[in-house]
């Protein structure tokens, strides 16, 4: 079984049923995103190695009983215009390259009011003005189906997290919030 070709539904069943732990779901992510980064370029900010962190610490309070929910464990990618305390929220702007956000957006402060795991911040046309992730200032996202292709845009590198089992879904700030999609 490939982990992350799972739905968030069959995360969410395995981890109730105990068929896997928060720890194997979110390594095997990482693990995801180690091989397929380099060239699909969907990340601006990795945060792999708190998300193991983070994992492992979520899994002891839910074997103790301290929490539970649906959302709890669950790897999450989030677009790089949600701010996110502590981390680097930069639009995929150079201006904006070292601002590290002070405040989570309230959509991100319910996440992690659910103990999700957040693997980092997704590429996209700087200040989502454009429709292709070909215009950030750090990198060109690619269309994990075709190298040669763009994903779309301005949540290219939502999409493409996606459609490359990188995240299992993408939390991005236009029209739907969050989705699940393929390219």
């Amino acid at each position: 079984m490939d982990i992350t070709e799972l739905t968030v539904h069959e995360l969410q069943e395995k981890l109730k049923n105990k068929e896997l732990t928060i720890t194997d779901i979110t390594k095997a992510y990482v693990d995801r995103i180690n091989e397929k980064e380099k060239d699909v370029q969907a990340f601006v900010t990795l945060l792999t190695d708190e998300s193991v962190e983070k994992a492992k610490n979520i899994q002891k309070k839910v074997e103790n009983g301290e929490i539970s929910g649906n959302f709890a464990g669950i790897p999450i990618g989030i677009k790089d215009n949600l701010c996110t305390k502590g981390v680097k929220t930069t639009c995929s702007s150079k201006m904006l390259e070292n601002f590290v956000a002070p405040y989570s957006a309230t959509v991100v402060e319910k996440l992690e009011d659910e103990n999700i795991i957040n693997l980092g911040k997704l590429n996209m046309d700087e200040f989502a003005m454009g429709g292709s992730t070909e215009y950030s200032y750090f990198k060109k996202t690619r269309n994990p189906w075709n190298l040669n292709k763009v994903p779309g845009g301005s949540s290219g590198g939502s999409a493409a997290a996606v459609a490359s089992n990188m995240v299992p879904w993408a939390l991005r700030l236009r029209h739907r919030g969050i989705y699940k999609t393929t390219i």
